[in-house]
């Protein structure tokens, strides 16, 4: 087979970078990760050889994805990280039944946070002369398929066409909820204009079902809250979304307790769309530093229960580490867990933990895998945990669907720490069936559409001859990431 994408295979199907969402500096690679790509690139020469396969055609396959686990979890365990692995079978890397077991599911996979760029978008008039966004990172060979004359054609590249291909194609994704950045009102290029995209998308996939929106509301800017009016009358908001760690100029975030947060869950409440998914994490800069962290969740979950709280990224912190629960530690998911236990906000209540970008990042460190599920499964109940991949920006979601769809952590540890085993039943539950509880998804459409309408056959056909392009499309230096915040929000 021809290969539109990597012929020569030089890229491996579970991607280890550095690329970032846009929301935190870079992250370097440590020797374990060199080590484990070496161990994966070695491994796939050999065993393509061993099975007289092209390099790039043992990559696309099970058993490509199956080998890359395993060389990571030889490098992790080699430096002495065994607080969990990827349970995947040695023979895989050479047997196809036996890393199809491993790496591939039947599971309905509702992804909670999604992000494209409209290319064509108003926003574009707002650059200053000469700017092009996302050419330092987008313009090169990741983006190679929609080189073009023009200076923003690269766009297209995190634009609704590759998104549509990475994520419904190339993934085991079902469904998605496209999420927002925060913004001005006048610099907004991701509401109405998203949707108007999203609709292009829609007509292709022949129905509304696979695609959900979120509202995007800074309510600490004026306008916004009186905004919410219009979008829970024009679209079909499924939540909204606000990050409190944001506010216009040099205003700052704020706490959901305080009075702009406030206003916001009484709103929701009064439009009777009760998910507000709240961006706790992952900070922007010291600035807003204390407005990421979770230590208002369980105060406004305890005073208002009839409102879901969705924590997108959990608190995660992208340079810490995450252990034991530590009640000292004042920011990460500690800082959710302390607030939930200081609030008596009980498991399976109404505070998720949800996992975007922040299972991108722990399953870089089975320690830190471990620890975040462990603790967000047993703090926030096993109902109570979402999935999410921010991709676009990670490209294709199905490396971490077939990272998590295999992780395990040690029993040592679940003894020890009280975590729960991550079986198939659980993982489901996180992968899909905990996001049905809450966003508005009518039972026929699990049934019956994501299993029959146009995208099923398409993707059925497609994945006869698969060319997926094993690529993140976010900013992968510093430099990268300084330039698409100079014209950002």
């Amino acid at each position: 087979m021809r290969y539109a994408n990597d012929p020569e295979g030089r890229r491996l199907p579970v991607k280890l970078d550095t690329t970032t969402n846009g929301e935190y500096a870079p992250i370097p690679l440590g020797p374990e990760h060199h080590l484990a790509q070496a161990l994966a690139h070695a491994q796939a020469g050999a065993n393509a050889h061993k099975l007289a396969l092209s390099r790039r055609g043992f990559l696309v396959s099970a058993c490509g994805a199956a080998s890359t686990l395993l060389a990571m979890n030889a490098a992790y365990a080699r430096a002495g990280k065994t607080g969990g692995w990827f349970e995947v079978h040695r023979e895989a890397a050479l047997d196809l039944q036996l890393a199809r077991s491993s790496v591939d599911g039947n599971e309905f996979i509702f992804d909670v946070q999604g992000h494209f760029v409209n290319p064509t978008g108003a926003w574009l008039k707002r650059l200053p002369p000469g700017a092009r966004p996302f050419a330092g990172f987008a313009g090169d060979a990741r983006c190679a398929p929609h080189r073009g004359p023009g200076e923003l054609d690269v766009l297209n590249c995190i634009g609704p066409q590759q998104f549509v291909k990475d994520v419904f194609m190339d993934s085991d994704t079902d469904l998605m909820v496209l999420s927002f950045v925060p913004s001005t009102r006048e610099g907004e290029p991701l509401t109405i204009e998203e949707a108007a995209a999203t609709a292009q998308i829609v007509e292709r996939l022949n129905g509304t079902h696979r695609l959900l929106l979120h509202g995007r509301v800074n309510p600490n800017q004026p306008g916004d809250l009186e905004g919410m009016d219009e979008l829970a009358g024009r679209y079909r908001i499924s939540a909204w979304k606000t990050y409190t760690q944001w506010g216009p100029g040099d205003t700052g975030g704020f706490y959901m307790d305080d009075a702009p947060g406030i206003a916001l869950i009484e709103k929701a409440r009064k439009l009777g769309i009760r998910n507000i998914a709240i961006h706790k994490g992952l900070s922007f800069g010291p600035k807003s530093y204390q407005h990421s962290t979770c230590v208002d969740i369980g105060r406004v979950a305890k005073r208002y229960p009839d409102v879901n709280f969705l924590i997108y990224h959990s608190g995660f912190v992208a340079d810490k580490p995450e252990g034991p629960y530590d009640p000292k530690r004042s920011d990460g998911i500690d800082a959710l867990v302390t607030s939930l236990l200081e609030n008596g906000v009980k498991p399976n209540s109404n505070v998720y933990g949800e996992l975007g970008s922040t299972w991108r990042l722990a399953m870089r460190d089975p320690d830190t895998a471990a620890h975040t599920v462990g603790k967000l499964v047993k703090y926030c109940g096993e109902d109570n945990v979402l999935w999410g991949t921010d991709s676009i920006w990670y490209g294709s979601p199905q490396d971490q669907i077939q990272a998590f769809r295999t992780f395990q952590i040690s029993p040592a540890w679940r003894d020890k720490y009280g975590y729960a085993e991550m079986t198939p039943k659980l993982r489901a539950k996180i992968f899909g069936l905990n996001a049905l509880r809450i966003y508005p998804i009518e039972p026929e459409v699990v049934k019956t559409h994501v299993k029959q309408d146009k995208l099923a056959l398409e993707r059925e056909e497609y994945r006869e001859r698969p060319d997926p392009a094993f690529v993140t499309y976010g900013p992968k230096t510093r430099r990268e990431l300084l330039g698409l915040m100079s014209w950002g929000s």
